[in-house]
């Protein structure tokens, strides 16, 4: 089916209405002559005459076997479709007086979110008189910024928009992380790590248990 919509985009051949065309092809020079003398060059290699740029004075003809033609555009359109990054903008909404297990419960998803590649709408919804409370959302948000710092950057502000005060997150782009052995601190010690040498090992002199010498007790 999406071969069928890539042939109607060109034409090739006898289709071609224009009296001259430019001609490109990979093992000739570009050159500008009558569409029925391309026609005949391409017959004699055995290849198709594409219009490739119809727009252009005169039309650009490429000399080239249509089926390969084809192939290689299905090829680009993949390629093209596979580099093309989807970004989705997932929403994590609020009160203007959310506690900490709800807050916590919406982080741990935020993170995911950025992780994934996503950015992230979140914003505290003021219902009622709770509009008085805006300063209140307001640090709710700037502290959501905050713990999300290792996953995101604040692309927009707190924002007032009607009921809602919104701030907007993007991922960060990072490696991976390469994890540190956790250090053991006890309390009251210094923050640092401290090695601590071995002590050198004493050897206890061995006793001489060779013949007696006489006169010894």
């Amino acid at each position: 089916m999406k071969n069928e919509k890539m042939k109607v985009q060109y034409r090739i051949n006898e289709q071609i209405t224009a009296r001259e065309v430019r001609v490109v092809g990979e093992d000739s020079e570009t050159q500008v002559m009558p569409t029925s003398k391309a026609m005949q060059i391409a017959e004699r290699k055995g290849l198709d005459l594409v219009e490739i740029s119809p727009n252009a004075v005169p039309p650009v003809c490429r000399l080239i076997d249509y089926s390969k033609f084809l192939y290689q555009q299905k090829k680009k359109q993949k390629e093209l479709k596979a580099k093309q990054v989807k970004i989705e903008v997932k929403e994590v909404r609020f009160g203007p007086q959310t506690d900490d297990h709800d807050y916590n419960f919406k982080l741990k998803h935020a993170k995911e979110f950025l992780s994934e590649g996503n950015k992230v709408k979140a914003y505290v919804f003021f219902r009622g008189r709770s509009i008085l409370f805006k300063e209140q959302g307001e640090v709710l948000l700037l502290r959501f910024a905050n713990d999300l710092e290792e996953y995101g950057k604040v692309e927009q502000m707190p924002v007032l928009e009607g009921k809602r005060m919104i701030i907007f997150i993007a991922p960060k782009k990072t490696g991976a992380s390469v994890k540190k052995p956790a250090t053991v601190v006890e309390e009251g010690s210094s923050p640092e790590p401290r090695v601590l040498k071995a002590a050198p090992q004493v050897r206890a002199p061995k006793e001489y248990v060779g013949p007696k010498v006489e006169g010894e007790d």
